[in-house]
């Protein structure tokens, strides 16, 4: 699962990385900028295939068109890729629906013998701004407004991953995301594209307890965190 994550770069960091630039109105709301501790319902940037040319902002977790309730998209955060092709709402998203989501981290917890959780962030590189396949959906409420929304494509972890959970975001490299939007490009294919991004290419590190609540953002959140000091706590090393 993948339920947490960071994008702390500015709007021309995003828009230089991607060359794509927001609508004003758009990074109006996209204010203030860093996010640390991008969550669940949270607006968010993203690339589709309808337009390459511009970072939009939709909510994360997915709302299908013909959910009767917004609600919904609180339990459709993460697509797992091994079922998307047995999932209609995902299936035919797929190949008409699909987008890039990025990211410049994401968080997980490392679940320890004696049954307690820590939260590490993982990072791509030197932290640089990485992307995730995504899939995305326009869903109309009762008055007509329409709410545009996005779910996280997860597999199963790589090498580093492993060692702290058993899923991960599809990450893609830069040629894939390319592809990923591409209106032309057969869901078939586009399944190809989401292989395991390489562990050597990725780094993990502790963090505070602190990300545990979303009410929490700040800068302090992605930093290097040890408790080996603290009577009483031992630190899970990675490596």
């Amino acid at each position: 699962m993948c339920g947490r994550s960071s994008l702390t770069k500015n709007e021309k960091e995003l828009e230089q990385r991607f060359g794509a630039t927001f609508y004003s109105d758009e990074l109006l709301r996209y204010n203030p900028l860093p996010n640390y501790n991008v969550a669940p319902t949270h607006f968010h940037p993203v690339i589709t295939e309808e337009d390459t040319a511009h970072l939009q902002l939709y909510r994360w977790g997915l709302v299908p068109f013909w959910a009767k309730d917004a609600k919904i998209g609180s339990k459709m955060i993460n697509a797992r890729l091994e079922s998307i092709e047995e999932k209609p709402v995902f299936s035919k998203l797929l190949q008409a629906h699909r987008c890039i989501v990025p990211f410049d981290g994401f968080y997980e917890w490392k679940l320890y013998p004696d049954k307690h959780r820590e939260p590490y962030r993982i990072t791509v590189h030197d932290g640089e701004i990485f992307s995730v396949a995504g899939l995305w959906s326009k869903w109309k409420d009762p008055d007509g407004q329409t709410l545009k929304t996005f779910t996280v494509i997860t597999q199963a972890a790589n090498r580093l991953m492993k060692d702290i959970h058993d899923r991960m975001p599809a990450i893609l490299t830069q040629e894939a995301e390319r592809l990923w939007t591409d209106p032309d490009l057969s869901a078939k294919d586009a399944l190809q594209l989401l292989v395991p991004f390489p562990a050597e290419e990725m780094q993990a590190y502790r963090v505070s307890d602190r990300i545990n609540k979303v009410a929490n953002n700040d800068a302090g959140l992605i930093e290097k965190f040890s408790n080996v000091d603290k009577p009483g706590n031992i630190q899970g090393t990675l490596f």
